[in-house]
């Protein structure tokens, strides 16, 4: 299994967002929602303009879980969908096929963020990135973690502490105070 890290960097996430506007509006939308919804990749492809255009909102099924959830718009994200979305017709999927007008697949939606990070230096990034990004940051500015184990909807602090890499950092961060003998 591959594993992937958030984006722990904020000088990092500006990097891919200028890379992805420089390459077209879509690539840049999608990675700025993913980093602000806390949705799966898979969850995010098949939404159309209906879903977020003037919503404070969206209600999302959970492709794994199955589950229907009420997923808050942050304010910052609403500008971004407006602008977006502005030209497009409620019916268009968010992240559309140039060939096909269906949504582009998790594999597509793999390799754009792949090639941003390439040409960003960052590595283990992947589609789940941006939903991890989104758990990290939300935990560095709240530090509430059983708020952030509701929204990714996990079972335990544990499990959250461990899909956003806290306990790597701090695995980390104890071997850097131990320094060896």
């Amino acid at each position: 299994m591959h594993i992937v890290q958030p984006i722990r960097s904020l000088e990092k996430i500006q990097e891919v967002k200028q890379y992805l506007l420089n390459k077209n509006k879509r690539d840049y939308f999608l990675f700025i929602f993913g980093i602000n919804s806390a949705l799966r990749i898979s969850d995010i492809l098949p939404l159309q303009v209906k879903d977020v255009q003037n919503k404070d909102h969206l209600w999302a099924t959970e492709s794994k879980t199955k589950k229907k959830r009420k997923i808050l718009i942050l304010e910052s994200l609403k500008q971004e969908i407006y602008e977006y979305t502005k030209d497009m017709k409620e019916n268009e999927y968010l992240f559309k096929s140039v060939r096909t007008r269906k949504p582009i697949s998790r594999i597509q939606a793999y390799r754009i963020l792949r090639e941003a990070a390439a040409a960003c230096g960052l590595e283990e990034i992947g589609t789940h990135t941006l939903r991890k990004t989104f758990g990290y940051h939300f935990y560095q500015r709240t530090k509430d973690i059983a708020e952030l184990q509701r929204i990714l909807n996990h079972s335990s602090p544990s499990i959250t502490m461990r899909y956003i890499g806290i306990d790597e950092d701090t695995t980390r961060a104890a071997y850097k105070v131990f320094g060896g003998l």
